[in-house]
C-alpha cells in the first residue's frame, strides 16, 4: 500500500507528463517542420552560401540585381527590364532547409516580414514540391509605407496562382519562400528586409 506522499507525488507526477504531453501536441513547433524564422539576415552567408538571386533572362528579359547583407539587413536593388510581351522579375529564394526538402507549415497561418519597400513592386511567394511550373502561391503586392521598416502579414490562404489552375497550397510541402520584385514596365526597384518567418 502507498503512503499518502508517495501516492500524491505519483499522482503528480502522472498529471505533469499529461500536460507536458498536450503541451507538445499544441505548441506550433511541435507541429512544424520549420521553426517559425526564416531568417533574420544576421549571417551575410545561409546556408554556407550566398543567397541566390534568380533574374529573368532565361524568359527574354534582362533584368538585373544586385543583393547585400550587413548589419542584419538583407538589401535588393535592381532594375526590371521587360522583354517583349513578357514580364520582368527579380526572386530571392530563401529555402527552408539545406537539402531543399519539404517542409510542413501546418502549424502556421502565413509569412511575416519586417521589410522596408524604397522603389517598386515586391511580392511573396511559397513554393511547394507539388508545384512543377514555377507558378507558385502568391501572395498581393507588399503595403508598406515607402522608405520605412514596418511589419507585413501575408496569409497562406489569400495566396494564389498567376497563371495556372487555382489549387490548394499544401503546407505540407513548402521549399521556400521567395521575395519578387516584379513589373510589366522598365523600372527600378530596391526593397530591404531585416527579418522573414511564420506566424
Amino acid at each position: 500500500m502507498k503512503t499518502p506522499t508517495v501516492s500524491f507525488l505519483w499522482r503528480w507526477t502522472k498529471v505533469t507528463i499529461i500536460v507536458g504531453v498536450v503541451f507538445c501536441a499544441l505548441h506550433p513547433y511541435a507541429k512544424a517542420g520549420a521553426p517559425a524564422l526564416i531568417d533574420d539576415f544576421s549571417d551575410p552567408m545561409r546556408h554556407g552560401a550566398q543567397r541566390l538571386l534568380f533574374n529573368d533572362k532565361d524568359l527574354g528579359s534582362q533584368s538585373h540585381a544586385t543583393q547585400m547583407c550587413a548589419d542584419g539587413v538583407l538589401k535588393i536593388e535592381g532594375e526590371l527590364v521587360p522583354g517583349r510581351g513578357v514580364p520582368a522579375f527579380i526572386s530571392v529564394p530563401l529555402i527552408l532547409t539545406a537539402d531543399m526538402q519539404p517542409q510542413d507549415l501546418s502549424a502556421y497561418e502565413g509569412v511575416r516580414l519586417r521589410v522596408k519597400v524604397n522603389k517598386g513592386i515586391l511580392s511573396v511567394q511559397v513554393a511547394s514540391s507539388e508545384v512543377t511550373n514555377f507558378d507558385y502561391h502568391t501572395g498581393g503586392p507588399v503595403v508598406a509605407k515607402r522608405g520605412e521598416f514596418q511589419e507585413v502579414r501575408l496569409a497562406f490562404k489569400d495566396m494564389k496562382r498567376g497563371w495556372s489552375e487555382q489549387t490548394r497550397l499544401n503546407l505540407k510541402t513548402i521549399t521556400s519562400v521567395n521575395l519578387v520584385a516584379f513589373g510589366m514596365a522598365k523600372d527600378a526597384f530596391s526593397y530591404e528586409v531585416d527579418e522573414i518567418g511564420f506566424y
